[in-house]
């Protein structure tokens, strides 16, 4: 996602230098990936009873590679996307954005620690942190090269950055809703608070439908309001973005076992790949109206 806009969508807006070089930005993927990379480790270090439980199949810690082992990998992670985050913070004369990424592992350590035992909160704090690895290209890339003679083209890419990050939240929190109801048994045997746990597993299926109505909503107000003479992106939204919404509300209604669970979870995956490479259908549709 963070590639496709700096070397796809970025790259073709007129007399747009960004600040950082191509080889600063895929440093900048690199430090993003480490961060969440280490996020999972720590997260798969303290779901070892969970996992074992509810899927035995997928273990690695304990099993694969020690645990010893694991913290380590996890440590190295975040030196490197710390690293790099306080490099790339100084190249662009901005030190203190090295903060974000500080911030950003030890909130996930907190997530995968605590917080995620909380009812909701852990699936909000998943969902913002996955909405903010779009926000963070308009940190590093847009704002420093801010100025008054381009403030309206920078307040345009910084909307369009928001209104993906928007979308990536909403999905992203639905699909950690479905996965928690995927996982249920295991947490249950955890101790731990989710919705499906306080609520029930149909009734919690029932909320993620509901939810669903949010962005399909948003997504044809958004169309009908901006893309309407954009007919190359109306048809790529509608055929692999809203299409596989609608597909998911039919199916999370009467989904009942795990395995639904795990496909519906997918189905999200793949809305958001597709819905970030909208990027790709907007620039193509702008460089064939050029």
């Amino acid at each position: 996602m963070q590639l496709v806009f700096h070397f796809v969508f970025f790259k073709n807006q007129p007399e747009l230098e960004l600040a950082l070089s191509d080889v600063e930005f895929i440093l900048l993927v690199i430090a993003t990936v480490c961060i969440a990379a280490g996020g999972y480790v720590i997260n798969n270090i303290m779901d070892q009873e969970t996992d074992d439980f509810s899927k035995p199949e997928n273990v690695i810690v304990g099993k694969h590679i020690s645990e010893g082992m694991a913290y380590n990998i996890y440590v190295a992670f975040n030196i490197i996307g710390v690293g790099i985050g306080f490099y790339l913070s100084n190249i662009i004369q901005k030190p203190m954005f090295s903060a974000v990424f500080i911030v950003v592992a030890g909130t996930l350590y907190m997530y995968a620690t605590s917080l995620k035992q909380n009812l909701l909160i852990g699936n909000i704090i998943v969902a913002l942190l996955l909405s903010f690895s779009v926000v963070i290209i308009g940190i590093f890339d847009l704002y420093p090269i801010t100025q008054e003679s381009n403030q309206l083209q920078m307040a345009t890419l910084f909307s369009i950055l928001l209104d993906y990050a928007l979308f990536a939240f909403m999905i992203n929190f639905i699909r950690e809703i479905v996965k928690d109801i995927e996982d249920m048994d295991g947490d249950y045997n955890s101790g731990m608070s989710t919705l499906p746990i306080v609520l029930g597993k149909e009734r919690t299926a029932k909320i993620a439908f509901g939810l669903t109505f949010i962005p399909i909503a948003l997504l044809i107000y958004y169309m009908n309001e901006n893309l309407m003479e954009v007919q190359l992106v109306i048809v790529y939204l509608l055929l692999f973005v809203l299409a596989p919404l609608l597909y998911f509300l039919i199916k999370i209604w009467n989904a009942k076992t795990k395995k639904d669970f795990k496909h519906l979870s997918l189905v999200l995956k793949l809305v958001l790949l597709f819905g970030i490479l909208s990027v790709v259908a907007i620039t193509l549709n702008i460089k064939f109206n050029a």
